[in-house]
């Protein structure tokens, strides 16, 4: 599959994350574990990004995989807080101002420009 549409399919699969961790927090329980959403090579962009991806490498390639790895930390951080009882922490740690939400957005911004530069 071409860069572009697995940059599209990723920009996707990784907004959804953020409703899963507000139903995460809501319930108190989660179907995923945090141990395995903190690793960056389990998602489907992530295995490609290793994999396939790989010979994209360049600065962009390794500015996204190192905010795709920080993503997966924050969002497995969140998660834990959330399936530990933590709310409040766990609703502070998805303010505007978090480091999920800059992290997220920074991952998804630079995910668009490789695509663009990609051709």
């Amino acid at each position: 599959m071409a860069l572009k549409d697995e940059i599209t399919k990723a920009v996707g699969a990784h907004g959804l994350w953020k409703n899963r961790l507000i139903q995460a927090i809501d319930s108190g329980t989660s179907e995923f574990d945090p141990a395995a959403v903190g690793k960056d090579n389990q998602c489907e962009f992530g295995k490609w990004l290793y994999g396939d991806g790989a010979h994209f490498k360049g600065a962009s390639y390794d500015k996204v995989r190192k905010l795709h790895a920080d993503f997966h930390t924050e969002a497995a951080n969140v998660l834990r807080l959330a399936t530990a009882g933590h709310r409040p922490e766990a609703h502070k740690a998805l303010e505007r101002e978090s480091t999920f939400t800059k992290t997220s957005a920074a991952l998804t911004s630079a995910m668009m420009t490789w695509a663009k530069e990609s051709g």
